[in-house]
């Protein structure tokens, strides 16, 4: 394995569990339902079969995911413009607020970390990583 490879397998690696441990200390919501309002938040109201191919699960669980956060308020039904045989699932002014305490929980746990497990000529160095991250997340835009 030449060096480059044997970096991307060691980041993924890293990244994966740090995100699990963010995700394991700091959130509320299971991640199905966390993921969804993501989505929803991001990219706008959408139909349950297009959250399900965004997610990468079956119409039917998507379905089941859809009906909990409609329950707890997080999301709303509306009939689509174009087919109101089609519902379109969007995000409630709820759904924003709890999704923006599961952010925040997850930067304040890092955060804490960053300072108690790192110095400052650490924290110097990732001080570049956001910036490289999201250069080569753009490769999949």
């Amino acid at each position: 394995m030449d060096p480059t490879d044997e970096l991307a397998a060691q980041l993924r690696h890293a990244i994966g569990r740090v995100v699990r441990a963010i995700r394991r200390e700091s959130d509320a919501l299971p991640t199905t339902h966390s993921t969804t309002l993501g989505f929803l938040h991001r990219e706008g109201p959408m139909t349950i079969a297009d959250l399900a191919r965004r997610r990468g699960v079956k119409h039917q669980g998507q379905s089941r995911t859809v009906a909990e956060l409609a329950d707890l308020g997080l999301v709303e039904r509306t009939a689509s413009d174009t087919d109101r045989r089609v519902s379109v699932i969007g995000i409630t002014a709820a759904g924003r607020t709890v999704l923006q305490d599961e952010m925040d929980a997850r930067a304040d746990w890092l955060a804490a970390a960053l300072r108690e497990e790192l110095d400052d000529e650490e924290r110097a160095v990732l001080q570049r990583l956001p910036e490289l991250f999201e250069r080569i997340a753009r490769r999949a835009d």
